[in-house]
């Protein structure tokens, strides 16, 4: 057990601990910001709170079509591979792998080639904003082209089908180490009712996408009914604190969640868009309120014609 608030400190951790800034060196059996050490027994045999560490990937070149992108991410890497880690990847680095880039002055086409559905359109002085779903089922700013990190003049589409990208290097990245590793695509996207961005993941292989904990207690004795974390989301956006838009990063490796990974058989990305039928937010308010309208007028209409009061 760990000692109580007034009792002296009985493991090397609760040392370091209580310390606080006047400690220089952190003791080896616990973990420092980057690794992922093993806690002191007393410490681990009380149960104490899950940890894990995500590192960045410098070092990785510029990606060129039809580059072995599991071997070059591989070699780029510190720190050997082990059971249960998780690569993040930025979905940019696949697509320039896989060849997705098409000249600048195509981009509104490319944005219409991509779009399956409108879902909002908003004009700011010359520039048109589309929001829209892609034929991946994503909804969001542009249907994923982008000019960011892209080579001069041209525009970056996203992979052809994330999932399968992403099992193609787990597969890749698992023969070259040994290690059964999770991999996530990550994308940035934009939020309904909250300005900035985030990252989310849009394809995966190897990683549970959900913890699901319907049917579940919380620490209450409270049943459950929908709650269901994704934690497929939750990592990408926790590794593009270490990624970012700007520092050359587009890998981070999170260790310490063995327990998301597992067969590359497992539900990918696409199972995390919602279903049209439980989507309650498919439109746009003023492309709601549009066909509201509209079709209360046409109904108005074919019961007769509309009479001024």
């Amino acid at each position: 057990m760990r000692s109580s608030p007034g009792a002296p400190p009985r493991t090397p951790c609760e040392v370091w601990q209580r310390a606080g800034p006047a400690a220089k060196v952190r003791p080896a059996c616990c973990r420092d910001a980057l690794r992922l050490l093993p806690r002191c027994e007393e410490d681990r045999a009380e149960g104490a709170g899950v940890r894990y560490s995500i590192e960045g990937v410098e070092g990785l070149p510029e990606i060129g079509v039809g580059v072995d992108l599991a071997a070059l991410i591989v070699g780029a890497i510190d720190e050997p591979l082990a059971d249960g880690d998780i690569l993040v990847v930025t979905s940019k680095i696949v697509s320039k792998a896989e060849g997705r880039i098409v000249q600048a002055h195509d981009r509104e086409q490319a944005i219409t080639d991509e779009t399956v559905r409108v879902v909002a359109t908003r004009q700011t002085g010359e520039s048109t904003t589309r929001i829209v779903e892609n034929r991946l089922g994503i909804i969001g700013a542009a249907a994923g082209v982008d000019a960011s990190n892209a080579p001069e003049g041209t525009v970056l589409l996203l992979p052809v089908d994330p999932d399968a990208s992403a099992r193609a290097l787990a597969t890749g990245i698992r023969s070259l180490t040994g290690a059964r590793v999770g991999v996530l695509l990550s994308d940035t996207l934009g939020r309904p009712w909250r300005e900035g961005q985030t990252d989310i993941a849009i394809g995966a292989a190897g990683v549970h996408v959900f913890d699901d904990l319907r049917g579940q207690a919380d620490a209450s004795g409270k049943p459950l009914a929908v709650t269901m974390p994704c934690v497929a989301d939750e990592l990408a956006g926790a590794a593009e604190l270490v990624k970012g838009k700007s520092a050359g990063v587009p890998v981070a490796v999170v260790r310490g969640l063995g327990r998301l990974v597992g067969d590359l058989d497992l539900p990918g990305a696409r199972s995390i868009v919602r279903p049209a039928d439980r989507d309650m937010f498919r439109q746009g308010a003023e492309e709601a309120y549009d066909e509201g309208y509209r079709a209360g007028f046409d109904e108005a209409q074919a019961e007769g014609p509309l009479r001024p009061e």
